[in-house]
């Protein structure tokens, strides 16, 4: 039997994604060094710096209202996947070396593939506003 499954990835990802409300978002873009010190610091979670930073990117433009065209089930899947990485007593806590970070990685790349067409819509999107802006200045 796998320590962390599939399905306990989806369970614990569905869990998180239930409680998010629009006010935790503010509460997560100001706890964004502290995730992504632990992303950094981990070896499984490391391979996600990238997406990581663009799901943060994509919370903090709609959270300001820069970008709404993703559907609140996205945001809130993101969200709860980076309150899940955030929490440092989740099914497996971050303290057993060697496993204890297997989860978090688990519940992040779910969320990746269960968000996977609208990040890389925001992707364009953020591409396409930074080029815009580049070309003005």
């Amino acid at each position: 039997m796998a320590l962390f499954s599939q399905k306990r990835a989806e369970h614990a990802l569905e869990a998180e994604s239930r409680k998010v409300h629009r006010a935790d978002l503010e509460t997560l873009l100001e706890r964004q060094r502290a995730i992504e010190a632990k992303v950094k610091a981990s070896g499984r979670l490391n391979r996600f710096g990238t997406d990581i930073r663009l799901m943060f990117s994509m919370i903090r433009d709609y959270w300001t209202g820069r970008y709404r065209s993703v559907p609140w089930k996205t945001i809130a899947a993101v969200a709860g996947a980076l309150l899940y990485v955030l929490n440092p007593l989740d099914v497996i806590p971050d303290l057993i070396l060697g496993f204890g970070f297997l989860d978090d990685a688990g519940v992040v790349a779910l969320c990746l593939k269960l968000v996977e067409s609208d990040l890389h819509r925001y992707a364009a999107w953020k591409e396409h506003q930074e080029a815009h802006t580049t070309d003005t200045n």
